[in-house]
């Protein structure tokens, strides 16, 4: 199965309007009366460029009168307060033509001191096409042939002559050769390619090393570790994601500047990135450049530049990060540290801690800390993985051999490492006041389900996808999931929703599954509740075929649609030979999908909501409309 994480996204409503004819309501009829296409466009752009007007929001439907030295009649038009909700006056609207216009403009740049470079320069530059045109028809000059008075011979020999004046011929290190240059390795016939499969490789180390061929002309490969903020004390917390700002911070013969110009040239870019289980390293460049790219690599991971000052730039670029958090990812931080509590001597689970590090912890980091940290957790052979995406496997395999292969673990008696310790799944609630631009509170409610090893795992996908949702405002469009059934029966149900979406977070030894939405303060009860329900139905009654059908196929669309990208397949390889040992093919991942039914989603919702505290957390302006998490609890109870 492809290794999903939890993604959550937002947005705002857009509202666009677009004005083709005008409508006028008659008072005394009430009649609409459609204006003739010349006076409505004529009102278009004058209503279009004077949005500034606004009318009041306090009345239903604002009037505005508008003159017969404007539209040719004398009527009414009434402007909805939905659409101008924070206007407080009627709007001005005012009609020129393009003739007053270029004499204003060309009595305005006449009059421009022409001691004043600048401010001749600024007139030009914003003047309207129409005045540009007629300046150049007062001076007798037309670049443009704007006037369409030239033949056809004659923009032939003005072409002609500026062929001959511009040069177009390329020099030589830029030419266009028939054959493509010898750095270049060539496509393979046809003949020669097969079927591109994963191979594992184990090192004499420990490292294993996996790759998938793609005959494609750029590579990806990186190292993958499991190494999370789980495995950080209370000593340390926030270095693993203080790790990922670090990770190209630079080595000992190059700064960062150098690693990355480096890097550019050999036509690369670089990722890295941490989570609660597992660190990334990544890398994307050229094929032909991938052994300067793998050196490069290892100076990063083996050999870093972690000094002080790099450290202390980095926690400022966290302080800075929390100047400007969204609260989606709040909501996920929240989601954790209630849903994996304390347990009954208090200390806190591993999967119940903060990922990223919070302010009051910053002070006890240091360029020690982060190395001890990652001498103990990160470098550990039998903890590592190599994959690549788009190369040979026996030229990663030898690549790995020639810059990790020295790696050794920690000695057995050393006790260098934080173990893994299962963290059981407690429920809880979560509520943080947070002020937002948009105003909007968010609410998620959660229950458990299996981890990566668990046979619920595919079930969970399949039942996420059967939900989908995601914001009020779609562009539509096939794949954007607006037969989902959070969008047919929420987002298209109350007008005050603002965001659904079903949402799923799997760890080796558990995981979440729920629905998170957002709204207006006011209406974050009735949000909760609108949650519970779905949740509910599900528990009770079966899906339908039809939804069911439509919810595999997404899922399979969705996952072999997202394996065609390299960097996705390259971090899949890594990531499932790092919890499985091995790779799941696509064929058996589609029929394990296809196995899924109406009663195995039905099953899995009661088992995880059965006899389970749920997990409830709100983040927002105003969370003092969220029920409580006993009163939730109550709805439950009668499953």
């Amino acid at each position: 199965m492809m290794m999903m994480r939890f993604s959550n996204s937002s947005s705002h409503k857009i509202y666009k309007k677009t004005i083709d004819l005008l409508v006028v309501v008659n008072n005394s009829t009430t009649k609409p009366i459609i204006l003739p296409k010349k006076n409505t466009r004529s009102f278009t752009t004058a209503t279009t460029t004077t949005a500034t007007a606004c009318i009041s929001s306090s009345s239903s439907f604002a009037q505005l009168q508008l003159c017969s030295s404007q539209c040719g009649i004398n009527r009414r038009r009434y402007f909805s307060s939905y659409e101008y909700p924070n206007r407080t006056e009627a709007p001005i609207i005012t009609r020129s033509v393009a003739t007053k216009l270029d004499k204003e403009n060309n009595q305005n740049t006449h009059n421009v001191d022409p001691q004043t470079p600048t401010a001749t320069t600024a007139t030009k530059k914003y003047l309207p096409s129409s005045t540009k045109k007629a300046s150049f028809a007062q001076t007798n000059e037309d670049p443009f042939d704007d006037s369409n008075s030239l033949s056809w011979n004659q923009r032939q020999q003005i072409l002609s002559r500026q062929q001959a004046d511009i040069p177009t011929v390329l020099p030589p290190s830029f030419a266009i050769h028939p054959h493509p240059p010898s750095h270049i390795p060539p496509n393979l016939p046809r003949a020669a390619m097969t079927t591109p499969e994963t191979l594992i490789t184990r090192l004499d180390n420990g490292i294993r090393v996996a790759s998938q061929e793609t005959y494609g002309q750029v590579s990806t490969f990186g190292l993958i570790s499991n190494c999370g903020s789980r495995l950080e004390t209370e000593s340390n917390t926030g270095v693993n994601y203080l790790m990922e700002l670090l990770a190209y911070c630079g080595t000992s013969s190059l700064d960062s500047r150098d690693f990355q110009t480096t890097l550019n040239q050999l036509g690369g870019v670089c990722f890295a990135g941490s989570s609660r289980d597992q660190f990334v390293y990544c890398m994307d460049v050229l094929r032909p450049n991938v052994s300067q790219a793998m050196k490069l690599l290892k100076d990063a991971v083996l050999e870093p530049r972690l000094t002080e000052e790099a450290v202390q730039e980095m926690k400022r670029v966290i302080e800075f990060q929390w100047m400007d958090i969204v609260p989606e990812l709040l909501l996920g931080e929240g989601l954790q540290i209630a849903g994996y509590g304390p347990l009954s001597d208090g200390v806190p689970q591993q999967l119940g801690k903060s990922h990223f590090c919070p302010l009051e912890k910053l002070p006890q980091l240091n360029a020690q800390v982060v190395q001890e940290f990652r001498k103990e957790n990160l470098l550990n052979p039998h903890n590592l993985v190599i994959a690549a995406a788009g190369m040979q496997h026996e030229d990663i395999v030898n690549l790995a051999q020639e810059h990790f292969g020295h790696l050794q673990g920690p000695c057995a008696d050393s006790g260098a490492g934080q173990m893994i310790v299962p963290s059981k799944y407690t429920g809880g609630s979560h509520r943080q006041i947070l002020p937002t631009q948009d105003g909007f509170t968010r609410v998620a409610l959660a229950f458990p389900t299996g981890g990566w090893h668990s046979d619920d795992l595919v079930p969970s996908c399949v039942l996420q996808t059967l939900l989908g949702g995601g914001s009020s405002f779609s562009a539509g469009g096939p794949g954007k999931g607006m037969y989902s059934r959070l969008y047919r029966q929420v987002l298209n149900r109350y007008y005050w929703a603002e965001s659904c979406e079903a949402f799923t977070s799997f760890h080796n030894e558990t995981g979440l599954m729920g629905i998170s939405g957002s709204t207006m303060g006011q209406k974050a009860g009735d949000m909760t509740r609108v949650i519970a329900e779905n949740i509910l139905r599900l528990a009770i009654d079966e899906v339908d075929d039809e939804e069911l059908d439509r919810a595999r196929n997404m899922l399979k669309n969705n996952v072999l649609t997202q394996l065609e990208s390299r960097l996705v397949l390259f971090e899949d390889i890594g990531r499932q030979i790092l919890t499985y040992g091995k790779r799941e093919g696509t064929k058996e991942m589609c029929d394990k999908i296809d196995s899924v039914d109406k009663k195995v989603l039905r099953e899995l919702v009661r088992k995880s909501v059965q006899g389970r505290k749920p997990t409830l957390v709100t983040v927002g302006d105003d969370v003092g409309y969220v029920p409580a998490l006993e009163e939730v609890e109550r709805w439950f109870a009668s499953l």
